[in-house]
């Protein structure tokens, strides 16, 4: 019987094997205060991406509303696109914003910098770009927007570890950009996640996170400390850093891996609307576009490949329902799906999923 083809799948060895042993032994599995082996994952990613500071927690959902927290966005305005995970949207409800839906580029499915402006009232505060699938989004204009209106910039880089932008690592480039290690991720971990700081607020921004993180602890000598605000329970455990310091130093080699694989599928697969190949991407996922979806994914299926959908645009969703109109992300939203891109995936496999892509869809 044919293995069933992955849509995603961790590339691991015994490096793994052997950082979550050690843990295990060491009966250090978790600190609120991050020692150990976080505080070494966040110092390495820290020089990796090149930012002046990192804090890490427990995944990407918590990343995102630490860094709003920062913020102070109560009543005010986020613009965002819908097309992401719906904790992107809901980490701006949790702290008591709105998210303002601006419609992606067709292109590359980033929010589309054109629009943004249009969008922008006396009540918004941030913009909120997410880098859909690991693909940049256009920093430059958007940083653009934020000075001439005052904004705040905060990026999702959930899908975009190993991604870069005009030469530098995304993480670099905003007040706060959020990082996701679910273990679908391009860095991959039980549960993890991290934001990276840069400028002027950075050291202010990571005593506050590191309290925030952990229930609103601070000034701790011993078994006495103080709590002056809420916090939660977002702190990354042992293992999970563990096991990340370990991906990290594979990153950029698997990251490589699915590029050979994007640029293969963007070059073979015979469909007008499908991800665009460039270098800066990470390839967390590979996206095409097909009319009759169901269909599609059902024989996907039958035939042992997985395939999802990512995502389903969060302003259609009744929660989130509004009178927005956007064009592309609705359309998009009824056509997208993501086939298969892991470093585990071998040429047989590759090409298997190229033809069968070209013969159903």
């Amino acid at each position: 019987m044919n293995k069933k083809i992955k849509l995603f799948d961790p590339s691991i060895d015994q490096s793994e094997e052997k950082s979550i042993i050690k843990v295990l032994q060491s009966k250090f599995w978790a600190s609120g205060s991050g020692t150990g082996n976080v505080k070494i994952f966040e110092n390495k990613f820290k020089k990796y991406v090149g930012s002046t500071d990192c804090v890490a927690v427990n995944s990407g959902t918590s990343a995102l509303n630490l860094a709003l927290s920062l913020m102070d966005i109560k009543n005010k305005e986020v613009i965002v696109p819908s097309l992401t995970f719906v904790s992107t949207i809901h980490a701006i409800k949790l702290n008591g914003g709105k998210p303002i839906f601006v419609d992606v580029d067709e292109k590359n499915l980033c929010i589309d910098a054109e629009q943004i402006t249009q969008s922008i009232t006396d009540k918004t505060k941030v913009i909120l770009p997410v880098h859909f699938g690991g693909m940049p989004c256009d920093l430059s204009k958007i940083k653009k927007i934020c000075k001439d209106y005052d904004l705040t910039r905060i990026e999702d880089a959930a899908h975009a570890s190993g991604s870069t932008y005009k030469n530098q690592k995304i993480g670099k480039h905003s007040s706060a950009v959020c990082f996701s290690f679910h273990p679908v991720k391009n860095l991959a971990m039980p549960t993890g996640g991290l934001i990276s700081l840069n400028g002027k607020s950075s050291k202010k921004f990571k005593k506050i996170l590191e309290s925030r993180r952990w229930c609103g602890i601070t000034n701790r000598h011993d078994s006495f400390y103080d709590v002056q605000e809420m916090g939660w329970n977002y702190y990354m455990n042992e293992f999970s850093a563990a096991i990340g310091i370990i991906q990290l130093k594979k990153l950029d080699k698997l990251n490589i891996k699915r590029k050979k694989i994007a640029k293969l599928y963007s070059k073979k697969i015979n469909l007008e609307q499908k991800m665009i190949f460039d270098e800066n991407c990470s390839y967390h996922l590979y996206w095409i576009r097909v009319k009759n979806r169901n269909q599609f994914r059902k024989k996907m299926n039958q035939i042992g490949i997985e395939t999802g959908i990512h995502y389903r645009p969060v302003h259609t969703f009744s929660m989130y329902k509004t009178n927005s109109h956007l064009p592309v992300t609705e359309k998009v939203g009824n056509e997208i799906v993501s086939i298969p891109i892991h470093p585990n995936l071998s040429n047989d496999q590759i090409y298997k999923i190229i033809d069968v892509v070209n013969e159903f869809s």
